[in-house]
């Protein structure tokens, strides 16, 4: 049996992960960090991770950018594998993430949906015969309208799969709105759309001379991300230090 630590597990996600978990017969969640305790949880709950003296074989991190930095500094402490899944990290943060993972596990996604991982992988083959040939790429996310990151995680890491195909030769566009200017070839444009309920939406365009490609995904609950937040966690517990990823996970 796998011991979990949730943190935030009072949030959306938290909760959904703790819901996942009671029917897992092969992990459960021990215990929970989240400054708002007074949600009932079958497990105990600390108000900082620095308070909590339960032992787990692994963290799972559905938080906030502002808590990373402390989860950062008890799992290296605890030498503690980490599912991290908060989005929206400076790039302080993101160096820190580095620096930890030569002394722990990091599975760091920025999205944890099989679909969304798959579609990584299928959009380098498609970049490698279609902006040779002149295709422009655009990105478009659309998220509910209390999201506070924009552009999405997600967005940026399918972004960066595209460049990273094409030998990182493109550069990011967030708004044309201050530039009157033909779009450059070398772009990669990212729009960000936010509204309603939308759980998660993504759409990647290779737009080129009278035909056009899309590749799109979308998230009809949260529970995609969960599921797949309670199998990275099982995959990473036990695993020496370095970076990981859903690739890893579900073996692409």
């Amino acid at each position: 049996m796998i011991k979990m630590m949730m943190h935030g597990c009072n949030g959306k996600m938290g909760r959904m992960i703790t819901e996942i978990v009671k029917g897992d017969e092969n992990a459960e969640i021990a215990v929970g960090v989240d400054a708002y305790t007074e949600v009932p949880n079958d497990y105990p709950v600390f108000d900082s991770i620095e308070k909590c003296d339960v032992d787990v074989d692994v963290v799972i991190d559905f938080s906030n950018a502002g808590a990373v930095d402390g989860l950062l500094d008890y799992c290296v402490a605890k030498k503690l594998p980490v599912v991290l899944c908060t989005t929206g990290l400076s790039e302080e943060q993101l160096r820190k993430v580095d620096e930890a993972s030569k002394e722990i596990a990091i599975l760091k996604s920025a999205n944890m949906s099989l679909g969304v991982n798959l579609l990584l992988k299928l959009l380098q083959d498609a970049a490698k015969v279609l902006a040779p040939a002149g295709f422009d790429i655009e990105v478009v996310e659309r998220h509910h309208n209390q999201k506070l990151d924009a552009p999405s995680g997600t967005a940026l890491a399918l972004a960066d799969s595209v460049n990273e195909a094409l030998d990182n030769e493109y550069h990011y566009v967030y708004d044309r709105s201050q530039v009157r200017q033909k779009r450059d070839k070398k772009e990669i444009g990212i729009s960000a759309v936010r509204g309603g309920t939308i759980v998660g939406q993504h759409e990647v365009i290779f737009a080129g001379t009278d035909e056009v490609i899309e590749f799109h995904h979308t998230a009809y609950s949260r529970s995609v991300f969960g599921k797949g937040a309670v199998e990275a966690g099982k995959f990473l517990a036990g695993k020496e230090a370095g970076m990981y990823d859903m690739g890893d996970v579900i073996g692409l």
